[in-house]
């Protein structure tokens, strides 16, 4: 009974840290992929008319 308990336990933990990872990345991704839009916006702020 306690193998199955500690099994359970631990497949929930790797997934919640996969899960975790992939959110990390996710976010790092998108914050690079922000970065450089707005690099590119400041780059080319003379040639945009509002």
């Amino acid at each position: 009974m306690n193998e199955k308990v500690f099994k359970t336990v631990a497949n929930a933990g790797i997934s919640n840290l996969v899960l975790g990872i992939t959110i990390i990345v996710t976010g790092v991704t998108a914050g690079v992929l922000l970065l450089v839009s707005g690099a590119k916006l400041i780059k080319s702020k003379d040639k945009l008319m509002i």
